[in-house]
């Protein structure tokens, strides 16, 4: 058997490698941090970070003062000035086991510190989730906000006040009764939907969308012009405080940190609502379990939760270690970003011939399931990735949204052998879009305005004619229940629909004979078939899959023209008279009834029974120019007395007017009701007209 290495072997074997970590990890914080491009998802990361821990605590001559693992972050951007934190903003803990044994360690590590015995009772803690977006510290000086700033390295962070006060839910004045000097630190974040909504008007002005929305926060903080952070729409839940100054008299501080929640909430801020007191071990794991389950439904993304030690005077006892707390711990979820690798890129074909590219990639678990494809958007994207075969990539998933490349990992990407290291080349060519659609073979296009390729085949390429159908029968189009993809697919497959209206021409010993439909599920179908004969203009519009006409525009030309047969033969002209249908959404309906297939599958429906009530005479006769609200921009905020949002909506509508669900300079009316939102204060600082539903209805009538 071998003797032990002497010390200073070991630190020749082990000092080049944590030298190695060091720098790694310090470059990816650049950036992560300074940057906001991040080169490896968060569980690398970490990985890297708990293995260089490791060898420091193994090895203590090999901690360095300028260890990543000394301090909390990155360094402030030097376009803003620098704020010193009266008290430090410390990182806590990250507990790496994603399973319930996460809770077990910690609450045992903590009844240690403590020196409890089995007998004694169980510690309480504050449970709460750890959200992923951007720490901020917010100063209020007799309750008036008057600096916000970022971590930073966790002593001083960058002086960002300008963006946050574009943060509509944080408070420029706290209410009740408050500390002379008070610090709030909380998160800054992105809610999901703001981000899918940033994003699409990204991607429609042919601009990269942002990585996730931690980054999205994170940028939006950091943007020297407040007006492009307040588009990014950022929100904000308090957790904590920092420095407290003269409190004593006005307001004595909690007990627990539960109560310290409560009184954030009380002073106006944003408090989340999911967070418990749970006493030991199991209550910590049960919520670990709970938060897990409802991740994917919350608006806005998390990365596990947070246990705390409940009693502030606990919390003393148990004090501080180097740079973390020891009586809070982080408690991770599986990662919701991953790296796999690009098996294959193939395309798929949507229902108007949208051409999308799809990476196929190595199967890999991302947030909480197993991915095999991810969106690649449009071939724009595909380039600005550079996306090729054989690359190693971080995938990411959150919630329901289809899994979508990030980035290229350019270090691990195959190059060809070649003698000169220096003049490598990549092993596979950059993606480029086939010539001809690889389900039916119809010709590729792409117009110059646009950044989506598609199949010219129209309803001959039964990619197409699937996806058209599967929009027909969608439930705020025909609402056909029962007719499912693998239905469609098979109709298609077969040729037994080739178009809606052989739908209605469906029997039941046809479907019986169909896989997994059996008589009784014929039957079904055949009723949701006839009761969709039943239905509005609006919805049969809607239906029929125009491009560029979605539900909305459907509803308005509908009452514009009242009849269908008016607005099939109706001009560009004619139909830019409808509001909100400019030169773009008329040249698709014009060239959509130009088709004499789309003719025929119109008057074949109608034949087959499709019928749908008058519209009132009095909307339908009328020119736009002659109904009581032409012309006039509605916003709804609030609760109204006895009609609901939809009613409001199509009464308003009805009479020539529009909707809008936000407020501008093209507003004319903000109708509210109670508990309006932040609507009421935009109307107010635009000089809007704000109004009530008696008013709205004197307007219906007029």
């Amino acid at each position: 058997m071998s003797a032990t290495p002497p010390v200073a072997e070991l630190e020749l074997e082990l000092a080049p490698r944590a030298a190695q970590l060091r720098r790694e990890i310090e470059r990816h914080n650049h950036a992560y941090y300074v940057l906001d491009a991040p080169l490896l998802p968060d569980a690398e990361f970490d990985a890297l970070f708990a293995e260089l821990r490791q060898l420091e605590i193994a090895h203590p001559e090999l901690l360095t003062p300028d260890s990543p693992t000394q301090r909390v972050g990155g360094k402030p951007l030097p376009h803003f000035a620098p704020v010193r934190h009266a008290v430090p903003m410390l990182s806590i803990r990250t507990e790496t086991d994603t399973e319930a044994s996460g809770a077990i360690a910690f609450d045992a590590r903590i009844r240690r510190e403590l020196e409890l015995s089995e007998s004694d009772a169980p510690v309480a803690y504050l449970a709460e989730l750890k959200f992923d977006g951007l720490a901020i510290n917010l100063r209020y000086e007799n309750g008036v906000l008057t600096q916000a700033a970022t971590r930073g390295d966790g002593q001083t962070g960058e002086d960002v006040t300008q963006n946050i006060r574009t943060i509509r839910s944080i408070p420029l004045r706290l209410q009740g009764t408050f500390p002379r000097i008070v610090d709030v630190r909380g998160e800054a974040y992105m809610s999901r939907a703001d981000f899918e909504r940033y994003n699409a008007r990204q991607r429609a002005l042919n601009r990269p969308p942002l990585v996730n929305p931690r980054n999205g926060a994170a940028g939006g903080v950091r943007q020297l012009d407040p007006t492009m952070a307040a588009q990014r729409r950022l929100s904000f839940f308090a957790y904590g405080l920092g420095e407290v100054a003269d409190a004593a008299a006005v307001w004595p501080l909690p007990a627990t940190q539960s109560a310290l929640l409560a009184a954030l909430q009380a002073w106006g801020l944003p408090v989340c609502a999911h967070r418990t007191v749970a006493l030991g071990a199991e209550s910590l794991a049960a919520f670990h379990r709970e938060i897990g389950r409802l991740r994917p439904s919350l608006p806005f993304d998390i990365d596990g939760v947070v246990y705390k030690v409940d009693s502030l005077a606990l919390q003393q006892r148990l004090g501080f270690v180097t740079r973390e707390p020891r009586w809070a711990v982080a408690h991770k979820f599986p990662a919701e970003e991953a790296l796999t690798v690009v098996e294959a890129i193939e395309v798929q074909v949507g229902r108007t011939g949208a051409i999308t590219p799809v990476a196929r990639l190595t199967p890999v678990f991302v947030g909480g399931v197993t991915v095999t494809n991810a969106t690649l958007h449009n071939l724009d994207e595909v380039r600005r990735k550079d996306v090729r075969i054989g690359d190693t990539v971080i995938v990411r998933r959150a919630g329901d949204v289809i899994p979508e490349v990030v980035n290229v990992v350019l270090d691990r990407r195959p190059q060809r052998p070649n003698r000169d290291l220096f003049d490598a080349e990549p092993l596979y060519p950059a993606f480029d879009l086939p010539q001809s659609c690889p389900i039916c073979a119809s010709a590729i296009v792409k117009a110059e305005d646009e950044a989506i390729a598609r199949c010219s085949g129209g309803l001959i390429c039964p990619a197409q004619r699937k996806q058209a159908l599967l929009h027909f029968a969608s439930r705020r189009a025909m609402d056909i229940e029962g007719l499912g993809d693998k239905l469609v697919d098979q109709l298609v497959e077969r040729d037994l629909v080739r178009s809606a209206a052989d739908l209605y021409t469906l029997d039941a010993a046809t479907l019986a004979r169909l896989e997994r439909m059996a008589e009784k599920s014929a039957l079904n179908l055949l009723a949701a078939i006839e009761r969709s004969k039943q239905t509005t203009l609006p919805r049969f519009i809607f239906a029929l899959g125009i491009r560029n006409v979605g539900e909305s525009t459907a509803k308005d030309l509908a009452h514009s023209f009242g009849q269908l047969d008016a607005l099939m033969a109706a001009d560009l002209q004619r139909l830019q008279q409808t509001p909100d249908v400019g030169p773009i959404v008329a040249r698709s309906i014009v060239d959509f009834f130009a088709e004499a297939h789309n003719r025929e599958v119109v008057d074949r429906l109608i034949a087959a029974g499709i019928a749908w009530p008058t519209i009132e005479p009095s909307v339908a006769a009328s020119s736009p120019d002659s109904l009581p609200l032409n012309g006039k921009t509605f916003v709804l905020t609030g609760t109204l007395p006895s009609l609901s949002r939809e009613a409001a909506k199509e009464a308003i509508e009805a009479r020539g007017g529009k909707v809008s669900s936000a407020v501008s300079k093209k507003t004319d009316y903000v109708v509210a009701g109670a508990e309006p939102g932040s609507k009421i204060d935009k109307a107010m600082q635009l000089d809007i007209s704000i109004i009530d539903e008696s008013q709205l209805q004197e307007m219906l009538s007029s």
